[in-house]
């Protein structure tokens, strides 16, 4: 599990519970279940208008990647190309053929298979450069469901509660009752923005988060590629691709590389 997401969520609800429970109030009088019906189904309604089933399909696993913790390690990529060049040089591009075989990484695997097989290098570059940019907008797409989940939500507590304050306003004979039933009306606004600023707009910044550090992966791997087939140098070959890097992961890719000489 992604432990960011859950202690995110958790402390964020428990923050405002515990602040509202300070102030006077009872955890019970934020529950309700119109409320809830209004903004979430609301919700779940105008995202299901606005994207087609295609994309739609997907919320389960894309819901799930939030929640789940990613391994993202351009160390042991830079590893991986930097002996695989080192294997190239020394045996031929065609002896990479079994190596590659095993590689967990589809991307990869595609890209070395290009190399292998002759392919053009320009022809090549293009060929994986389309693959990532289809990609990113995949998972572009996939943001853009929890984003406009974020948009709607609020926009329905909204509704949610102008639906309860015409219920309110049509019952004026029992002054008593007005203040917990405009009380009531006001938990769809509260559910509208707190949904959409605690779970679908975090989700969808977790998912383009998770984006970019793919995309910098498969960069590389595709520049690791592309080197391995112009012969560079492995040791060039893997300076090349530090500068992808933040500095302090450059500096890890040192000490890394010092503890697999030793």
């Amino acid at each position: 599990m992604d432990l960011t997401t859950i202690i995110g969520l958790v402390l964020g609800l428990a923050s405002l519970i515990t602040a509202f429970v300070i102030e006077g109030g009872s955890p019970a009088a934020l529950l309700g279940l119109s409320a809830a019906m209004i903004v979430f189904g609301g919700t779940i309604g105008a995202v299901v208008i606005s994207f087609p089933a295609s994309a739609l399909k997907n919320v389960g696993t894309l819901f799930k990647m939030a929640f789940t913790s990613y391994q993202s390690d351009p160390l042991s990529r830079i590893d991986d190309l930097v002996d695989l060049a080192s294997v190239a040089r020394r045996e031929g591009i065609l002896s990479l053929e079994e190596r590659i075989e095993t590689h967990p990484d589809v991307f990869l695997r595609n890209g070395a298979r290009l190399v292998i097989d002759g392919v053009d290098p320009e022809l090549a570059r293009s060929i994986m450069e389309t693959e990532l940019t289809y990609m990113e907008t995949r998972h572009e797409a996939g943001a853009a469901i929890f984003e406009a989940a974020g948009g709607f939500s609020p926009t329905m507590g909204i509704i949610g509660t102008v639906m309860g304050l015409i219920h309110v306003l049509s019952n004026l004979t029992d002054i008593a009752k007005l203040g917990p039933l405009i009380a009531t009306a006001f938990i769809a606004t509260l559910y509208g923005v707190g949904s959409a600023n605690l779970i679908w707009l975090p989700i969808a910044n977790k998912l383009k988060g998770r984006s970019k550090q793919e995309m910098t992966v498969l960069e590389i791997t595709m520049e690791g590629v592309l080197s391995i087939q112009a012969g560079e140098n492995p040791t060039i070959l893997g300076q090349k691709l530090r500068v992808f890097l933040a500095t302090k992961g450059r500096e890890k890719q040192d000490s890394h590389k010092v503890a697999a000489d030793a």
